[in-house]
């Protein structure tokens, strides 16, 4: 029979509370928040993160991987079109041919080796946070740059506005990268303020969405980068569907992207 170790209520309260302090004073300020704990969102945290960068993942929800972890329509076998297959082979994750050029994993299996990669390459998550706003700092010839975001607890917005006020708090950082899907909340509270303008995504078409995200993973506002389907809805490209090639080598590309600007302000 195991004997546990004499450790009471206050002792696994106290580590909780301190653990979770030191690690969200210590990501007050990052190199890079991302925003969205889904494919692209963790993809790019795990790229960062192995390259020293110091990078925060912010999730509405209380679990990780958004529909990575299900697919389409509730149903958990995930696709990825060639040559995306490749990730899959990174992350040590079986897969099969189910026809030419398409391959077909376990989400779940998928998801969790991401999760765990991600996470042992560094990167930290401040789930159950929802994006409010950013935080703006004056730019180049003067133009307003993103230099932060500013956040809450998810379920502060699921009370009623007559019952709760709860201040937000701000967190800073060189860059903030949108992966938050078709949502693209970080784009469109630029946009609410007449920042940007967004054209909203575009019907599915698989063929061309896929090469179409990835090519424009790109800053697409000053301290702003764009990846996945936001970037759908930042440019007016088709939506994809249940396949996660593109938005695990749009987080792919958006690291680099991120990287090669970090470089820049350093000069």
């Amino acid at each position: 029979m195991a004997i546990f170790s004499k450790v009471g209520e206050k002792e696994v309260t106290k580590a909780i509370v301190e653990g979770f302090a030191e690690q969200f004073i210590d990501y007050i300020e990052s190199d890079v928040i991302i925003i969205g704990a889904g494919p692209s969102g963790l993809m790019c945290a795990r790229e960062l993160a192995s390259k020293g960068v110091k990078t925060l993942v912010v999730e509405n929800n209380n679990y990780l991987g958004g529909g990575f972890w299900i697919g389409g329509f509730l149903m958990n076998t995930t696709t990825f079109r060639a040559p995306s297959q490749k990730v899959l082979d990174e992350l040590d994750v079986p897969y099969k041919e189910v026809s030419k050029g398409l391959y077909a994993t376990d989400g779940p299996y998928a998801c969790s080796s991401l999760i765990r990669q991600a996470c042992k390459a560094g990167a930290k998550f401040q789930n159950l946070t929802r994006f409010d706003d950013v935080v703006l700092r004056e730019g180049k010839n003067g133009k307003p740059r993103v230099a932060g975001v500013v956040v809450n607890w998810t379920p502060v917005h699921k009370l009623p506005r007559e019952i709760t006020c709860v201040d937000p708090v701000a967190l800073e950082s060189k860059i903030v990268i949108d992966g938050t899907g078709h949502d693209a909340v970080v784009l469109r509270s630029l946009e609410s303020r007449g920042m940007l303008k967004l054209p909203g995504f575009g019907p599915m078409w698989v063929e061309k969405s896929e090469d179409l995200v990835v090519e424009n993973t790109k800053e697409v506002y000053p301290g702003v980068i764009v990846m996945g389907m936001a970037a759908a809805t930042a440019y007016g490209l088709p939506r994809m569907g249940p396949t996660f090639g593109a938005m695990m080598l749009s987080g792919k590309r958006a690291a680099e992207i991120a990287i090669e600007k970090l470089k820049e302000m350093k000069k």
